[in-house]
C-alpha cells in the first residue's frame, strides 16, 4: 500500500527548495514579536538580534517537534509552527509593568514556561472539542483565517515602517503588484516542479526587482556573524510572576483554540482528517514547544496559518517538505548571516505574495462551507452570525477598546472569536433542543452531511477523475483516492 503524500518523502532539491519556500512565507511572522518587545525594552543591536535568532531557533525546533513527532507528541501533519504574535500585547503590557527592564525578559519566560507545561497537561482533555468542529464550524474557521490573514499582506505590501514616508508609496506597491504578477503567471504558464516552487521564483524575482528602487537591503548580510547559539537563559533565570503568567495563560489557550481551528483546516486540504488524537498530539507539541522555547530565549510558539495556504496552493502535503523547512529555521538560529538572508526580501514584495497564500486560506474554507450543509436555514445562520463577530476586529479594530487589556487578548483575534462563536451556534442549533432533530448526523468533524442526495454527488466521480488526472499533472505521482465533493 502506497504511502499517504502526507508521509511521502520528495528527492533532495526538491525538498529543500520547498522547505525554503515555507520558510520565506512565515520569516516576517517569526522576527516581528522579538523586534516589538525587544524595542519595547531596550535592547541594544546586539541583543536584538540574539533574540531575533533565538526565536527563529526554538520555531524550528517546534516544526520539527510538531511534523516528525515522538510519542504521543505532534501532530505529524505539515504543520508548522513559529512565535504566535497573541502573545506581543500582554508581554509588552509586562514589560511597561516592569520598573527594571533587566527583568522584563525573564519574567515573560517564566510566564510561558508555566502557561506552555499548563497547556500540555490540558491538551488531551482540550481536543475533546473536535467533536463539536463540523465542516459548518471548520468551514467558517478556516475562512476567517484567510480574511484575517490577508490585512497582514496588505501591510506587507506598503512597506515595514507605517511611520516611513514611502510606506504605501505607489513604488511600494508596484513591487508587491509585480510580485503578485509573477507568481501567478508561473502558476498559470509553468508546470511540475517550477510550477510548485512558484511563491519561492516570485520572492526571488520581486527582489532582484526591488534592488534599483533602492528598497533592497544588503547591510543584514554584512553585519551578521556567521556563527552563533542561542545560550540558555541569556537574559537570565526565569522569574515567575502571577499577573504575567495569568496573562500569558490567557493567551495560551487562544493559542490552542487557533491550533485547532488550524489542524482542522490542514487535515482537511491534505486529506488526513485531524481527529482527536491527532489533535491531542498536536497540542501537545504546541504547548511542550513554548515550555522549552524560553530555555533557549524564545516567545511562546503556535501554529503559522500562513504556510497551510502555502500548503494548499502549491498541493505539495509531505510533512517532512516541511520539516526541512524545520531544520532551516534551526540553522538560521544557529547561523544569523543565514537568517539576514531571508531579512533581504523586502516587505513589499513579501506582501504580494502573501496575498496569493493568504487568499488561499480563504478559498480553502469556502471549499468546506459549499458541501457544509448551507440548505439549512441553521448552517447559515451560523456561518453568518460567527463571520460577522470574526471580522469585527479587522473591519473595526477599535471596537473592543473599552474592554479591559486581558479580555482584549481574546475579543481582538477574530480567528478566536470566530471560532467560539461557531461552535457555540453549532452546539445550540444542531445539538440541543428541537435543532438537533434537524442536524446532520455527524460522525466526525470532516464528514459531510449524507442524509440528502445533491447534484454535486452525481457527479463525483467525473470530478474525482479529473482531479486525479489534474493532480497527476502537477505532481508527476499518482494521487491517492479521495471523496470529491
Amino acid at each position: 500500500m502506497a504511502d499517504h503524500p502526507v508521509d511521502e518523502t520528495l528527492p533532495p532539491l526538491k525538498m529543500a527548495t520547498t522547505g525554503l519556500q515555507h520558510v520565506a512565507a512565515m520569516y516576517a511572522g517569526v522576527v516581528a514579536p522579538p523586534l516589538i518587545v525587544g524595542a519595547a525594552i531596550g535592547l541594544s543591536a546586539t541583543d536584538l538580534t540574539f533574540l531575533t535568532g533565538a526565536c527563529l531557533f526554538t520555531a524550528g525546533l517546534a516544526t520539527l517537534l510538531q511534523t516528525i513527532g515522538i510519542w504521543k507528541i505532534g501532530a505529524r501533519l505539515p504543520f508548522v509552527n513559529g512565535v504566535t504574535f497573541a502573545g506581543v500585547a500582554p508581554m509588552t503590557a509586562v514589560v511597561a509593568a516592569t520598573p527594571d527592564k533587566d527583568d522584563a525578559l525573564p519574567i515573560i519566560f517564566g510566564a510561558v514556561i508555566v502557561a506552555g507545561l499548563l497547556g500540555f497537561l490540558a491538551a488531551p482533555f482540550f481536543s475533546k472539542a473536535v467533536r463539536f468542529f463540523p465542516p459548518v464550524v471548520t468551514g467558517t474557521v478556516i475562512t476567517l483565517i484567510g480574511i484575517s490573514l490577508l490585512p497582514v499582506a496588505f501591510g506587507w505590501a506598503q512597506g515595514p515602517d507605517p511611520s516611513a514616508d514611502d510606506f504605501g508609496s505607489a513604488t511600494n506597491l508596484t513591487l508587491a503588484a509585480v510580485t503578485l504578477v509573477i507568481v501567478l503567471v508561473l502558476r498559470r504558464f509553468t508546470r511540475g516542479f517550477v510550477k510548485q516552487i512558484a511563491v519561492l521564483l516570485g520572492l526571488v524575482a520581486g527582489t532582484l526587482v526591488a534592488i534599483p528602487f533602492g528598497v533592497t537591503d544588503f547591510s543584514p548580510v554584512a553585519e551578521s556573524a556567521v556563527v552563533g547559539f542561542p545560550t540558555p537563559f541569556h537574559f537570565g533565570a526565569p522569574q515567575f510572576q502571577l499577573a504575567a503568567i495569568v496573562s500569558l495563560c490567557v493567551v495560551m489557550v487562544v493559542s490552542m483554540t487557533e491550533s485547532t481551528a488550524d489542524m482542522l483546516a490542514l487535515g482537511e486540504i491534505v486529506e488526513r482528517p485531524a481527529d482527536e488524537k491527532t489533535i491531542a498530539a498536536g497540542l501537545r507539541a504546541d504547548t511542550l514547544g513554548s515550555a522549552l522555547a524560553p530555555v533557549f530565549n524564545g516567545f511562546m510558539c503556535s501554529a503559522f496559518a500562513q504556510n497551510i495556504g502555502l500548503v494548499a496552493m502549491t498541493r505539495i502535503r509531505s510533512r517532512y517538505v516541511v520539516a526541512t523547512g524545520g531544520g532551516f529555521l534551526v540553522l538560521m538560529g544557529l547561523c544569523p548571516m543565514a537568517a539576514s538572508l531571508i531579512a533581504v526580501v523586502p516587505r513589499p514584495v513579501l506582501g504580494g505574495a502573501g496575498v496569493v497564500l493568504f487568499g488561499s486560506v480563504a478559498a480553502s474554507g469556502i471549499q468546506t462551507l459549499v458541501r457544509a450543509g448551507l440548505e439549512k436555514d441553521n448552517n447559515v445562520l451560523i456561518v453568518a452570525v460567527s463571520l460577522a463577530v470574526g471580522i469585527i476586529p479587522i473591519s473595526a479594530p477599535q471596537f473592543y477598546h473599552a474592554f479591559p487589556e486581558t479580555a482584549r487578548i481574546v475579543l481582538d483575534s477574530g480567528i478566536s472569536t470566530g471560532c467560539v462563536v461557531a461552535v457555540l451556534l453549532n452546539f445550540v442549533f444542531n445539538h440541543i433542543g428541537n435543532g438537533r432533530s434537524d442536524a446532520a448526523e455527524v460522525t466526525h468533524p470532516m464528514e459531510t452531511d449524507v442524509s440528502r442526495p445533491t447534484e454535486t454527488d452525481a457527479h463525483s466521480t467525473e470530478t474525482e477523475a479529473h482531479s486525479t488526472e489534474t493532480e497527476e499533472e502537477i505532481t508527476g505521482s499518482p494521487k491517492t483516492a479521495r471523496t470529491t465533493p
